[in-house]
């Protein structure tokens, strides 16, 4: 419904020290994981050895209900997954975790990031006889560790190997029979975080889910690390660490949940601070600043503080409609603003207002955003964005694929904020931006905004071809034509 930055991925994973009721653990932990995955979920849950999984298309509370967490059975290991599609379709194929079994025992894989070569290791894969049943990049990792593992003495040591092959982003959560791995790749590209319960211990994308099942936030996982968890306790390789970490910084700014503990930094407070630093950078004269719901909220509420000018609630926010809300004609989805946000007229009737988003993609619904906040009788409309703008496209694990689909490349920012009816239109520095998590102890990704990226990325990142028509894979070349 709206034209934003859509989430990645989700990922968990629990071991306990006797056999318990390790699902629904991961199912509320998932719960808690919601916002970065909404288009499948799955959860693996292992019993002395024996993986068992069920994953289907859909949110968590659709996809589990409470004989679905009974039929997985008590455990002492589970691994979960909510899903956002950045390689590979929405569907219940690719759903995850994957589980794969083979001569040395099973493996289950759940993967927040992507691959910037995951095309070209797949190719080589498939050239060695490997069979693919999925379209995601996900699979070509385990494909990998699963190869190595038939040549090293511990999947560990199989991990370690196989990350010198695949390149990109991965926050990895594997559960092989008798342990629990977390693995992040050497940029530190996603979160990944440690905690512990009374019996054991937990891994997760973010520490909201660790609170949701009473966990401790122990620590992040190091960018390179590899966490083991097995009868002897956590323990790690730190064979890929030591490099320079490259966090990407908009988990900071939109991704993550606000109740959330990154790097060392409160990302309720890092948005604060992005309010603040805009501010200052571009100040503005008005009478109320408000944000637009979820993420602009926090930054408007540190905006406020820095400038002085009260803080209102501008808007109410339905919540409950969700990604798949029909829009079958056009004008149904030039009103479906309305039902998703409606304006508090009390707060900006004859006011000039601030409003704080945290970015602008197409810009489509900045205009009926405005449109209604001129409707309610707002007499200016200043908008401020706490993120630079997006002019590049992102190879890590969102789905900023095209320059073509960024209004920052088509226009200019006197050219936007006329576009989209505003008095002015200012964004937050690349500096800026990446000075929002102060205390922070990691560095950060901005190729989005800046077009340089930390690691070398392909001339050409083809979709797979099985996601194509034939037509559209001869336009790929003779590689990716269909017989």
């Amino acid at each position: 419904m709206f034209d934003s930055i859509h989430e990645e991925c989700g990922v968990f994973g629990i071991w306990e020290n006797a056999r318990t009721d390790v699902a629904t653990s991961a199912y509320y932990a998932l719960y808690a994981l919601q916002h970065r995955g909404q288009e499948s979920c799955g959860i693996a849950v292992n019993d002395d050895g024996v993986i068992n999984c069920y994953k289907n298309v859909g949110l968590v509370p659709d996809v589990f209900h409470r004989e679905e967490l009974d039929k997985l059975g008590k455990g002492s290991i589970a691994i979960g997954h909510c899903r956002y599609s950045t390689t590979g379709t929405s569907s219940a194929v690719n759903a995850q975790p994957l589980v794969v079994r083979h001569c040395k025992g099973a493996m289950a894989l759940a993967h927040n990031g992507n691959l910037v070569n995951a095309q070209a290791l797949r190719h080589q894969l498939e050239l060695n006889g490997t069979i693919f049943h999925t379209t995601n990049d996900s699979e070509v990792i385990s494909c990998i560790i699963t190869r190595e593992r038939l040549f090293s003495p511990s999947i560990e040591e199989a991990i370690a190997k196989a990350m010198f092959s695949i390149q990109g982003a991965y926050s990895l959560v594997i559960m092989s029979p008798k342990k629990l791995i977390a693995v992040r790749d050497p940029n530190g590209f996603r979160p990944l975080c440690i905690g512990r319960t009374q019996g054991g211990w937990v891994f997760a994308s973010e520490s909201c889910a660790l609170d949701s099942i009473g966990a401790e936030y122990v620590r992040d996982v190091e960018p390179g690390e590899i966490a083991i968890v097995d009868e002897n306790g956590l323990r790690s390789i730190r064979n890929h660490c030591g490099g320079q970490s490259n966090f990407c910084v908009f988990e900071y700014v939109y991704f993550a949940r606000p109740d959330s503990v990154i790097s060392g930094v409160s990302v309720h407070e890092a948005r604060q601070n992005a309010g603040r630093i805009l501010y200052r950078e571009h100040p503005v004269e008005a009478d109320v600043v408000i944000g637009v719901p979820d993420s602009g909220l926090d930054a408007a509420l540190g905006y406020s503080k820095e400038s002085g000018i009260p803080y209102g609630v501008g808007f109410i926010k339905n919540r409950y409609i969700g990604r798949t809300f029909i829009q079958p004609t056009q004008g149904q989805r030039e009103d479906s603003v309305r039902i998703k946000l409606n304006v508090i007229s009390e707060t900006v009737k004859d006011k000039r207002v601030v409003l704080i988003d945290d970015s602008i993609v197409r810009g489509t619904t900045c205009v009926r955003i405005v449109r209604l906040l001129r409707e309610a009788g707002a007499k200016e409309v200043h908008f401020a964005v706490t993120a630079p703008p997006f002019r590049h496209p992102c190879y890590f694990g969102t789905d900023i694929d095209s320059r073509d689909k960024l209004i920052a490349c088509q226009m200019s920012i006197p050219e936007i904020a006329k576009h989209i009816g505003v008095d002015s239109l200012t964004y937050l520095s690349i500096d800026g931006v990446q000075q929002m998590a102060k205390g922070a102890n990691c560095g950060f990704c901005v190729g989005c905004f800046s077009g340089e990226y930390p690691v070398k990325i392909p001339d050409v990142i083809a979709k797979d071809r099985f996601e194509c028509k034939i037509s559209e894979q001869k336009k790929q070349g003779g590689k990716q034509s269909a017989k």
